[in-house]
């Protein structure tokens, strides 16, 4: 009787709600916008333009700038160009606690220059960056990424019982008690963020950076689900966007979801400027239940995920996604998730773009393209939406893109992303006479359409059936 009782309790108090949280920020202070790459803010859950229009960023991952134990890829020329050349527009980059603070409370220039040259080059080539503090197994004294040597707790096992990443691997007592330390303790906490301020002090006055992913993947293990949401994640993210916008309220700020697998998460809601609720999604892919055809689990983690996002409030947009392209069911996978980010109006990014495996796009050496995969995710699609503007699913394989125009649609102009290094030059038909530039080296099409009537834009690859 006792021990139903104690579980009862533990289960309501599991499930206790807590108060909603609030983060203040000083005022924006945002100077001239580098050209192409406008300041970008959150409006009604959607992240928009200076215009008005609803900015979809879709691109890719790179790990270019994190540690040689998750021996990443370099970041060229040819690869922002080919990526802005297919019609993507933002690069998640990840970056890591461990090279901007080797040292405690010493932080390095010579890092934050490699990180601001990648920027430069990505926007240079008119592709947005969001900045993610990466982690992965804890740090790169276990063989992942993330924090450095002096923010691991020494003298605990840390047995090999798998590889980095793996679910074994990440069952490492030593990982799992330096992970609960951060949580669990203020000291940890207080240099990530005055990392972060590091870093933010260097780009705040820099439009193509989009904003601060303010820590990747983080994960009730082995701290207790639901509740580690509750009293760990989300007021530490109320903790961050303070600390951080104090030095830069200029920008966006994008806020993982608890990626403990199998296990159910929370959001709580937090009031401040400018959120974006950056999950990802793996289910059917890495996690169970794994995709044979069926794209229900998948399509209903996204509509959760869209609801988790509207309870904060917050944009939505997936931060990480993808699936091993080699597996029979790949494409079906990447169709159907395309499709049911399209229906949440909601930008992603695939990881990642330069790996040689059956995850990357273009190998490690640079020497070969997967030009399968890019065709699939390279879908035709409205990059700057203005109201009474909507669009169908693009198809990247064929290459089409249906769009419809309301009559009382806004006069802004409508900016569609086509991947001209797929699908080459579109061709473009309206039944109202609507005009149109292409810009080649953006891969975008500006289109104008008339007042006061409905319209429909087709673009389609030259050749393919109208």
């Amino acid at each position: 009787m006792l021990i139903g009782s104690l579980v009862v309790m533990f289960g309501v108090w599991l499930m206790l709600p807590v108060p909603a949280l609030t983060a203040s920020i000083p005022p924006l202070s945002r100077p001239a916008p580098l050209a192409g790459l406008p300041w970008l803010s959150v409006e009604n859950q959607r992240i928009v333009d200076p215009q008005g229009r609803i900015v979809v960023l879709r691109g890719f991952n790179d790990d270019a700038l994190l540690e040689s134990t998750v021996q990443p890829a370099p970041l060229d020329d040819t690869d922002a160009r080919l990526m802005r050349d297919s019609g993507f527009d933002v690069v998640r980059l990840p970056i890591a606690w461990s090279l901007l603070e080797p040292q405690q409370g010493s932080f390095s220039s010579a890092y934050l220059d490699r990180i601001a040259a990648a920027v430069a080059l990505l926007n240079s080539h008119g592709l947005y960056v969001v900045l993610d503090m990466h982690s992965l197994g804890w740090s790169p004294a276990y063989g992942g990424s993330g924090a450095p040597v002096w923010a691991t707790v020494p003298g605990i096992p840390d047995p090999v019982w798998g590889p980095m990443p793996s679910g074994l691997r990440f069952l490492s007592p030593a990982i799992n008690v330096s992970t609960a330390y951060f949580w669990l303790t203020s000291g940890w906490q207080d240099q990530y963020l005055a990392t972060w301020q590091f870093v933010a002090k260097r780009f705040r006055d820099t439009s193509g950076v989009a904003g601060y992913d303010l820590i990747n993947e983080p994960h009730a293990l082995p701290l207790l689900p639901l509740r580690f949401d509750k009293d760990d994640l989300w007021p530490f993210y109320q903790r961050a966007v303070e600390s951080v916008g104090a030095v830069d309220p200029n920008h966006l700020f994008f806020l993982d979801n608890d990626m403990a697998p199998i296990v159910p998460n929370v959001v709580v809601p937090l009031q401040a400027p400018n959120l974006v609720y950056a999950p990802h999604v793996y289910t059917g892919s890495l996690l169970p239940p794994y995709f044979s055809g069926d794209g229900t689990a998948v399509r209903g983690e996204v509509q959760e995920l869209s609801g988790q996002a509207a309870s904060i409030p917050a944009a939505l947009w997936f931060g990480e996604f993808s699936i091993d392209m080699h597996s029979s069911d790949a494409a079906g996978w990447v169709t159907d998730i395309l499709n049911d980010f399209d229906d949440e109006d909601a930008g992603w990014a695939w990881w990642q773009w330069r790996e040689t495996s059956g995850y990357g796009i273009r190998s490690a050496d640079g020497m070969s393209i997967d030009m399968s995969s890019l065709e699939l995710l390279a879908r035709p699609y409205l990059a700057a939406v203005p109201s009474g503007v909507v669009a169908g699913h693009g198809d990247g394989v064929r290459g089409s893109l249906l769009i419809s125009v309301f009559a009382d649609h806004s006069s802004a102009p409508i900016v569609a992303a086509w991947p001209e290094f797929t699908l080459g030059t579109p061709v473009v038909s309206s039944d109202c006479g609507a005009q149109s530039t292409w810009d080649a080296v953006a891969a975008q099409l500006t289109i104008t359409a008339p007042q006061g009537r409905y319209c429909t834009i087709q673009l389609r690859a030259d050749g393919a059936q109208s």
